[in-house]
């Protein structure tokens, strides 16, 4: 099980991460553009990922216990929540957490981490 302070530890180790409070929670960025990867909800049990639109139904869909939508806030973004509770072990918060970094990254922090920007094989 995962817990907040794992989640935060993990998105800081990210190449060019920074925390920052925005809408009353804390919330992970990528490089010096800022653009957010991560969120962590003020219950600390739930953080928001980027995920493409069109991956959010199969992901729901296959584990709805791990993952959902905010009806109403997350339908028009490219984002997913994450119940940290029903995730298996570090290694996959740390796959969600690299995945949603690549997708907010700019290309030149990209260019100089080649092994965070693109998925594993297996992905």
């Amino acid at each position: 099980m995962a817990t907040a302070d794992d989640m935060r530890r993990i998105a800081l180790s990210l190449p060019g991460a920074f925390e920052k409070l925005a809408w009353g929670m804390p919330t992970f960025r990528a490089g010096q553009g800022g653009r957010v990867f991560a969120s962590l909800d003020d219950d600390d049990q739930v953080m928001g990922v980027k995920c493409p639109k069109e991956e959010r139904a199969e992901l729901i869909a296959a584990e709805p216990d791990k993952f959902f939508l905010r009806e109403g806030h997350d339908d028009a973004w490219a984002w997913i929540r994450v119940r940290l509770g029903a995730l298996e072990d570090e290694e996959e918060l740390r796959a969600i957490l690299a995945d949603s970094w690549r997708q907010a990254a700019p290309r030149r922090l990209l260019a100089q981490h080649p092994d965070l920007g693109r998925p594993a094989a297996d992905e």
